[in-house]
């Protein structure tokens, strides 16, 4: 059987390439979604289905072809085609491509897109709002849980409502509708589930340079206690942060961990939990510094205040005071496997933690003795660091 997989672009029929256009009419059988079908309905015999394996099912016993399979925008762009050609590989295969909303789009608004980051949070889980902070330009299809205001909401709540936000809805059709606005300015308003959208954030958020281990003097320090950049880069390299994870990182002092791992997760979230006074108001000013605006702070003493918060992919433990055993437990009964990091320079949390970590997955245990130099007159002495154990392991899924 043949088997034309059609990009008809928004829906509009005039949106149609001219090959796409007579691949249509060479087929008396046309499959896809209703709203892709509805213009074509007088002249061919239309069957509505979505899912790939009901398509190829028909297909595999269709009495009649060739048959059109009617695909949304760009049949390369977030389409339905990539599970339909392992699925149709006994037939006859004949490819077209459409206008994708992202095409379309760009020219309404008269800008490029090969600088855009494209993501699709139709029916995904995606944190749109992330992307949109580390990049300049983002392009993203929504819908399901994923909507325009929504995320325009979240834009505004994390300081990030300046960002210039270009909304479309029902592309291409008589009733078109676009509209550009600030993220504050269009948090209230509501537009279609099925919109797409195109920010611009003039100041993105991003590393200085690509590896971790950011000098201290980029952080306002006070009193308060804080991982030194050498310890910090290890700790780092042991979290094995993935851009989209969730990080807890107990007993945050100045936030130097939480603002790299806020830089390092730049589509996912940080908690910063700290107790004290100084050290919050210094957290809230470095995550500033750096537009950590995925960087939310919690006030409170572990493990009470990690109650509320989501589950974590990994926990980066700065100080526990005492309550390492019941700082894990909250962790692992959110999260089985999550990735835990500790740091410790008394014998006594030594002790500790080398018992809790021995019974983790992968556990791994590091002292690091770092010494720095420092001018003397015309000479350089060594000044040697406290020395500090870090300790590593997961939980068992």
């Amino acid at each position: 059987m043949k088997v034309y997989l059609i990009g008809v672009g928004m829906g509009n029929p005039d949106t149609l390439t001219l090959q796409a256009l007579e691949a249509v009419r060479a087929c008396p059988v046309l499959v896809g979604a209703r709203r892709l079908l509805e213009p074509w309905g007088a002249d061919h015999d239309c069957v509505p289905l979505i899912a790939a394996a009901d398509i190829a099912e028909y297909v595999g016993k269709a009495p009649l072809g060739p048959v059109g399979v009617l695909l949304s925008g760009d049949t390369g762009f977030y389409s339905g085609a990539r599970n339909l050609w392992p699925l149709l590989g006994e037939h006859e295969v004949i490819t077209i491509p459409g206008l994708s909303s992202l095409t379309y789009f760009c020219a309404k608004l008269e800008t490029t897109w090969q600088d855009a980051k494209l993501v699709s949070a139709h029916g995904r889980d995606c944190d749109l709002a992330g992307e949109i902070a580390r990049n300049r330009k983002t392009f993203a299809l929504t819908g399901g849980t994923t909507k325009v205001e929504d995320v325009c909401r979240t834009l505004t709540e994390r300081g990030l409502g300046d960002v210039r936000v270009s909304v479309g809805e029902r592309l291409s059709y008589p009733d078109e509708r676009i509209v550009t606005g600030t993220a504050a300015q269009l948090a209230g308003e509501t537009f279609d589930s099925l919109a797409v959208l195109l920010t611009e954030n003039p100041r993105p958020a991003a590393r200085p340079w690509r590896g971790p281990g950011l000098p201290d003097s980029a952080f306002l320090r006070g009193e308060v206690p804080m991982t030194k950049e050498e310890v910090r880069a290890v700790a780092l390299s042991r979290l094995r942060l993935e851009e989209n994870h969730v990080v807890w990182d107990v007993g945050a002092g100045t936030g130097s961990v939480s603002v790299e791992c806020a830089l390092a997760c730049p589509a996912g979230r940080v908690y910063a939990v700290e107790k004290k006074a100084e050290a919050l108001a210094l957290l809230a000013e470095n995550r500033a510094r750096f537009g950590a605006d995925n960087l939310e702070i919690v006030a409170g003493t572990a493990p009470e205040a990690l109650a509320d918060l989501p589950a974590p992919d990994r926990v980066f433990l700065g100080g526990t005071s005492g309550n390492m055993e019941e700082i894990l437990g909250a962790a692992f009964r959110k999260n089985p496997a999550a990735r835990v990091v500790c740091t410790a320079v008394t014998l006594e949390t030594v002790a500790e933690a080398a018992r809790i970590f021995a019974g983790l997955e992968d556990a791994g245990m590091v002292q690091l003795s770092v010494t720095r130099t420092r001018p003397a007159g015309r000479y350089h002495l060594m000044d040697a660091q406290n020395p500090v154990w870090l300790f590593s392991g997961e939980g068992r899924a």
